[in-house]
């Protein structure tokens, strides 16, 4: 269940990103609120699965999921650069979290 938790905790870290773009660029509560929601939940659930996970490995996970999803997200969304050298290397993050939790 940690690991789930540490996911989850990844994906509203992701979000949370968005709702800071967000915010920078319409200046309304909504994205306000939706980027403290974001947080507040994100690290909840990292503090769950740091519970019974160690904390360098899930504090790189977390990390790790939110760099690469911002990423992602600012390709898809937001226009930004799709090079492919950005994407290798956002492959490797990712490669690495998948690493980090088949050794821990």
């Amino acid at each position: 269940m940690a690991w789930v938790a540490l996911v989850v905790a990844g994906i509203f870290e992701m979000l949370g990103v968005t709702m800071i773009n967000k915010l920078h660029k319409d200046r309304n509560l909504q994205a306000l609120i939706l980027l403290i929601i974001s947080f507040a939940a994100s690290f909840g659930f990292l503090a769950y699965a740091m519970g019974s996970l160690p904390m360098g490995v899930s504090y790189a996970i977390w990390t790790g999921i939110g760099a690469s999803g911002g990423a992602i997200i600012g390709m898809i969304l937001y226009g930004e650069s799709k090079d492919w050298k950005r994407i290798v290397f956002i492959t490797m993050i990712l490669g690495a979290v998948i690493g980090l939790k088949l050794v821990s």
